[in-house]
């Protein structure tokens, strides 16, 4: 019943409801019982109730606080109630006539006053400390970017504010049990003398010096920066706020492209969770601002996902705009029409360009292009026996997906089914269990199941660490796991350290002037991160099941650690194949099958599992023995067909179609060039007259009398024109004879 009432109020635990009962069930209740009996004392204790549990759920920034405010019962209304039962209790205790009465009164009055002059001041001072761009790895040195105010006062200001009144509420309740006025006195004058300070020390942040440059120095100084780096190929990404990841794991492959690359950004929330790296970012949150934007260097433009806010950067015609996805699957998501919008779309292997072609949703054949899977090359491949004296299966179901089909996740109709099955295997082996971070994100029976699985899996490792082997084996490698918790502690500490490169309590404008890339702290990081992931694994014993849940460790650690997967139709699988392990995936719509086989490649050398998941011998004997792995051959070749050859590299074969559609960007660039200078196609010398990039913005050509022409950033402006020089360009793209840009 509990677990149910806190799946119904969407609260992270049941401490948080509690708090919430104590509030809106005891506390409030019993202040009201009290004011009108009156006894002060247990207003006192109903009171104290109602603070605490108030600044419990502020602290664990519980979502019910948000909820209490929708309906009519927030944070400042809450406070209020309890001044003016307060004052009720003044009254039945036959002090309406005191001075006390009108003291307290007065005092709540004017504190009220003081809460909305100090919420317009930090309200003011926080709008004057926003960015209209937030960067990282950027040098803003051309605008002055002041310190951030204190944390202490602009932090949660408004509750802080708020708990001001303790002062003038116990005096009150002095008075009231004593009878000794001067206490009620004492308390009002202290919460408003407290409330007057508060608002004076934020004061001076509204000086123009402690405010954050205005939008023209700052998007001048951002065009600065942009012509002294000239940067070539745009990562362009907007998202929830869960979906971080979808470019995360393209930092690596961007540090190591060829070209000088940035990434802009849409949402400023997601900037604080981008993972370390060197690549400058751009976060540029206003659709106006971005189209003014400067952009002449940019030549490619990568897109991990298709949102509308893309529309906003694939209007600009002098760059090649293509998709990247973020995952290679047999879901529809890749196969979306929205994709004809690009001027290429790039898959890991054949099996992208063929599930395009039978989907035929418009992206012709000669627009797609394999360059393979980059951020793929941390995963291990399979020795051919397990790593540890058990299997370890790794469950990583995927979440329920957007339109609700059964066939999207296998958490629903088979994960318990799965887990137990592997739980209760013959042989034992160990279970890992990392589901994806958007699960229950619209299905609530999907986060209900999540819980009973870790709640199956908790079980069956208090079970384990029961069982008489086990804990001989525990035992044994008690010394070594301690070494390892120390590690990671250590380790934690240092990354800690490392991360804390700014000052603490800096704000968004504060971290842009000081979050320059650091090669020296950034490798450091790196290699601690390998370290840590280590050690984690070394920090538990190789039998123990485990829930991983949180960006570490990541997916593809657990690839390495596992010696098989149970999985769903999604790019983990696509991924996992990688590794060359035993693999299942869940027909969970329950189509059969041969049908599931034909209807999802990367299933094709899968133990395929029904919703009962009695398959699933058939995946651990392949684990354990060799010769009963009847599908390893399957595996090798299904690899080639979704993911490439092994040979070049995704990361040279990625470059290189950066390279090359890059070419044939500046390609079609110097043909509307040339088109708007008046010269026919084909009469531009490249050797002396080549079009360039002028530093403000657009391209300078030579024009018909050898003056430079300066060709707007944005194209022609004639669509016409445009439309025509981009069907010549595309024509002549394969024998243009251009430099790719560097």
């Amino acid at each position: 019943m509990i677990s149910t009432a806190i799946r119904l109020a969407r609260v992270g635990s049941g401490a948080e409801l509690a708090a919430a009962v104590l509030l809106l069930g005891v506390g409030f209740p019993c202040a009201l019982l009290a004011a009108l009996l009156p006894n002060p004392w247990l207003f006192a204790a109903a009171g104290a109730v109602t603070y605490l549990a108030d600044w419990y759920l502020h602290q664990k920034r519980s979502r019910l606080t948000r909820l209490l405010g929708r309906v009519h019962l927030g944070t400042s209304l809450r406070f209020l109630l309890r001044q003016l039962l307060l004052i009720l209790l003044l009254a039945r205790e036959g002090l309406a006539e005191e001075p006390v009465f009108y003291a307290a009164a007065g005092g709540f009055l004017l504190f009220y006053a003081a809460q909305g002059a100090h919420g317009a001041l930090t309200h003011l001072i926080l709008r004057r400390r926003t960015m209209p761009v937030v960067t990282r790895n950027v040098d803003l040195h051309a605008v002055r970017i002041a310190d951030a105010p204190p944390r202490a006062l602009v932090h949660r200001a408004a509750e802080k504010m708020l708990y001001l009144d303790v002062p003038a509420v116990a005096g009150v309740l002095t008075a009231a049990v004593t009878g000794r006025a001067v206490a009620a006195y004492a308390g009002v004058a202290a919460t408003l003398g407290l409330a007057a300070l508060y608002t004076l020390l934020l004061v001076p942040y509204l000086r123009r010096g402690r405010r954050a440059p205005g939008a023209g120095a700052v998007f001048k100084a951002v065009d600065t920066w942009l012509r002294e780096y000239q940067p070539t190929v745009a990562l362009y990404f907007s998202g929830s706020a869960d979906s971080a990841y979808q470019v995360n794991m393209w930092l690596e492959t961007l540090e190591q492209i060829d070209g000088r690359p940035v990434i802009i950004m849409r949402e400023r929330n997601l900037v604080e969770q981008l993972g370390d790296t060197c690549v400058p970012v751009l976060c540029v949150p206003g659709a106006q601002h971005l189209m003014a934007m400067d952009l002449p260097s940019i030549r490619v433009a990568l897109y991990p996902a298709n949102v509308g806010k893309n529309i906003h950067l694939l209007r600009v015609p002098t760059m090649k705009h293509v998709f990247i996805g973020h995952g290679d699957s047999d879901k529809l998501a890749s196969v979306n029409p929205f994709s004809k919008v690009y001027d290429e779309v790039w898959t890991a292997g054949r099996a992208g360009r063929d599930r395009y072609a039978l989907a035929d949703v418009g992206i012709r054949d000669e627009d797609i292009v394999e360059v393979g899977r980059p951020q793929l090359a941390p995963i291990q491949p399979w020795t051919g026996t397990p790593k540890n004296p058990i299997p370890t299966i790794l469950y990583a179901p995927t979440w329920e997906g957007w339109d609700g089909n059964p066939g999207n996740t296998s958490l629903l109709l088979a994960g318990e089914n799965i887990v137990r099955r592997l739980l209760e295997a013959d042989s034992p082996v160990r279970v890992l269990y990392k589901p994806h971070p958007f699960t229950g994100l619209v299905n609530k029976k999907a986060k209900a199941a999540d819980a009973r699985v870790k709640a199956m899996i908790a079980a069956a490792s208090a079970r384990r660490a029961a069982d008489p082997r086990w804990a001989k084996e525990a035992a044994a490698a008690q010394a070594g796991q301690a070494a390892a918790r120390a590690e990671l502690a250590r380790i934690e500490a240092r990354l800690a350290t490392l991360a804390r490169h700014g000052r603490p309590g800096a704000d968004e404008a504060e971290t842009s002037r000081t979050s320059l890339a650091d090669p020296q702290r950034l490798a450091e990081t790196k290699r601690l991160r390998a370290a840590w992931n280590d050690a984690y694994w070394r920090s538990f014993g190789w039998w123990e099941h485990k829930v991983v849940t949180g960006a570490e460790p990541r997916l593809y650690d657990c690839f390495n650690e596992a010696d098989a997967m149970v999985s769903d139709i999604s790019s983990v699988v696509s991924d996992f194949i990688a590794s060359g392990k035993p693999y299942a995936v869940t027909d969970s719509a329950e189509v059969g099958a041969e049908e599931f086989k034909q209807q999802n490649t990367a299933v094709r050398a899968a133990v395929i599992l029904s919703n009962g998941a009695a398959e699933i011998d058939a995946l651990l004997a392949a684990v354990a023995d060799p010769a009963a792995d009847t599908l390893a051959r399957d595996r090798r070749d299904l690899k080639c067909y979704l993911l490439g050859p092994d040979e070049p590299t995704s990361t040279e074969r990625f470059n290189a179609a950066v390279r090359d559609l890059a070419a044939r960007a500046e390609a079609r660039n110097q043909r509307v060039a040339q088109r708007l200078a008046g010269q026919p196609l084909g009469e531009l010398d490249r050797e002396d007259g080549a079009a360039s990039v002028s530093p403000e913005g657009g391209v300078d050509v030579p024009g018909p009398s050898g003056e430079r022409v300066k060709v707007r950033k944005n194209g022609s402006g004639d669509p016409e024109a445009d439309a025509e020089m981009e069907q010549a360009a595309k024509a002549a793209a394969d024998d243009a004879e251009t430099t790719p840009v560097a």
